[in-house]
């Protein structure tokens, strides 16, 4: 059986509950993973959700910040959660789907502003969650396992408005690329989406300072759908639904979508 899952920060689950609902009604995907849900999960409103369909849920919450959401129209069991870096936060999820494949739902700090852990902690927190789930993969290597989420990284130079101007910006950086080249490698993960759609400039999100982020297109690819090799094959349709962005009162990120054969 086909299944599509889609990735999305929702930037406060509550909030936007509206939109999770209106993008559940029109992309229908049978999964949707959800982050920067800012809620703690008995706060979620998860019984909106069951009305469309998803009827299972797994969740990990904070009060305010962080927190992913799994939302499924199929039987999930909840496969756990990993503390990366030791930072107590709600960032990590994971799902087994009855097929047997694991789903693994992340949201990477975003890492603030200057790209120096010398001057600034946040930086150095994400080097540390990317080495963390690095070396978490190179020692149990996942097999028939999904990864998505907001990584937090725009990897390749047309992930990116302009290359050579982001270079010096968080999320863009040689250091960060790196970090999350070996985080990939050490997994055996394939980029579905660029396998899928390999050419050209391909964002999911755009800053909220832009007067008029549409017509400036100034974006960056940090949302991911990633598979292990064993099952990378089976997956197609990769898209960006870049129109849900333009919603009223919208995330800032758009939600990416990728079918499996599986």
């Amino acid at each position: 059986m086909p299944f599509t899952v889609a990735t999305w920060n929702i930037n406060s689950v509550r909030l936007r509950a509206p939109l999770v609902a209106q993008f559940l009604r029109e992309a229908a995907p049978d999964i949707l993973c959800l982050q920067e849900c800012k809620s703690p999960v008995d706060k979620i409103p998860a019984e909106v959700f069951a009305e469309l369909g998803y009827g299972h849920m797994i969740a990990r919450g904070q009060k305010g910040y962080n927190g992913v959401a799994i939302l499924s129209k199929h039987p999930i069991e909840d496969a756990g959660d990993r503390d990366f870096a030791g930072l107590g936060h709600a960032r990590h999820v994971a799902g087994r789907l009855e097929n047997g494949v694991v789903l693994h739902n992340f949201y990477v700090p975003a890492g603030g502003d200057v790209p120096d852990r010398e001057v600034n902690e946040k930086f150095g927190q994400k080097l540390d969650f990317l080495a963390d789930m690095r070396d978490w993969f190179r020692a149990d290597v996942p097999e028939r396992a999904i990864l998505v989420g907001d990584l937090n990284i725009a990897p390749r130079e047309d992930d990116v408005w302009n290359h050579k101007q982001l270079l010096k910006v968080v999320s863009h950086t040689p250091v960060e690329v790196e970090r999350l080249a070996e985080t990939q490698e050490a997994g055996g993960w394939m980029d579905v989406t660029r396998a899928d759609i390999p050419e050209g400039q391909l964002y999911s999100w755009w800053s909220y300072r832009s007067p008029d982020w549409d017509a400036a297109d100034k974006g960056r690819r940090l949302d991911h759908i990633w598979a292990t090799a064993d099952i990378a094959g089976a997956a197609h349709s990769s898209r960006i639904l870049r129109h849900v962005r333009g919603w009223e009162k919208p995330s800032d990120h758009a939600p990416v979508l990728a079918t499996f054969d599986l």
